[in-house]
């Protein structure tokens, strides 16, 4: 399509079909396998009602578990859990720059049609959102109540996806709401559809070279764009990005303190046992340190990257956990 052809890097390069394995840097040793997929996110939030009332109200999320101080929510008709809130009575709200860990995590919806209703719900409650097209995807962006950042977003078939080189496109451009609405074709937003995954997680980074060392080098992504300014984004199996990084937070930006709302982990599901301990060990070889999960009946690790933000490992092959 038009929009997957413009040269977004200035170099006079003309856009080419990004099939696969024609895009990509791949780290040196360990690469993720091509069915690593992401799992639940758990965030830290001063007033769980106030919070649930947004993930279920403004979101469509649904409450799926709940005590006193924590709610696990996933989408409707789907046990997949996707977001875990934890509450802290003293939480800070985030603050809008200046510190490091989570910039945003982002929703996938399983298809244009259900962006486009969540679009239209969202004008029903008069909710504010920001909106960008990004070549791949079309993506919404919220805060909630805690001002952390959130992503809605649907993908565009791969066979629209275009690269310059072996670095994949991807822009910051207006977004076709009036065609979003279109595709909703007349039928009511009715809460995140089954299908719904975590698509990908964007962390705000102290710098690029140290964050390729630990996510690229060392966990085992591909590195799909590096020009994009003041970021790097890497996947796994030829996806756009699982993860992106950032140096936005600006020059002295600190890990956010214990009592501010913040991300508290991020996860990442691997096929089998073998590829999470490769991970460990790729880890391990680059320098930094991986613990044993021993908590569940999943086999897991977890590591913190050099910003003390922690990541967890887990397998969900034949006879581990999926929840």
């Amino acid at each position: 399509m038009g929009a997957g052809t413009r040269d977004i890097f200035g170099d006079g390069t003309d856009a080419q079909l990004a099939a696969p394995d024609t895009y990509g840097q791949r780290p040196s040793g360990f690469r993720l396998p091509q069915a690593t997929r992401l799992g639940r996110v758990s965030i830290q939030v001063a007033d769980l009602n106030r919070s649930l009332e947004f993930y279920e109200r403004v979101l469509g999320l649904r409450v799926a578990e709940r005590d006193a101080s924590r709610a696990v929510l996933t989408a409707h008709g789907d046990d997949r859990p996707l977001v875990e809130l934890h509450a802290r009575a003293d939480a800070r709200p985030a603050p809008s720059r200046g510190r490091l860990g989570l910039y945003h995590f982002a929703i996938l919806l399983p298809d244009r049609a259900s962006l486009g209703r969540f679009v239209q719900h969202l004008g029903n409650i008069d909710a504010r959102a920001g909106a960008a097209d990004h070549l791949v995807s079309e993506a919404l962006y919220l805060q909630d109540p805690d001002n952390l950042g959130i992503e809605v977003y649907a993908d565009r078939p791969r066979s629209a996806w275009r690269r310059s080189g072996r670095e994949l496109m991807m822009a910051t451009d207006p977004v076709d709401i009036a065609g979003l609405l279109g595709a909703a074709g007349g039928i009511q937003w009715t809460g995140m559809p089954a299908g719904t995954v975590m698509g990908h997680v964007h962390l705000h980074v102290g710098d690029i070279a140290t964050a390729t060392s630990f996510y690229s080098e060392g966990l085992g992504f591909d590195r799909t764009v590096w020009d994009y300014p003041g970021a790097l984004f890497m996947s796994a199996g030829g996806y756009h990005h699982h993860l992106g990084t950032n140096t936005w937070a600006g020059h002295g930006a600190v890990a956010a303190p214990e009592q501010d709302a913040r991300l508290l982990e991020w996860t990442i599901e691997l096929p089998d046992a073998a590829s999470v301990a490769a991970a460990g060990e790729s880890l391990e070889r680059n320098g930094f340190s991986a613990a044993r999960d021993v908590a569940g009946a999943t086999t897991g690790i977890i590591a913190r990257d050099p910003w003390g933000t922690q990541v967890r490992i887990r397998s969900v092959g034949a006879g581990d956990s999926t929840a």
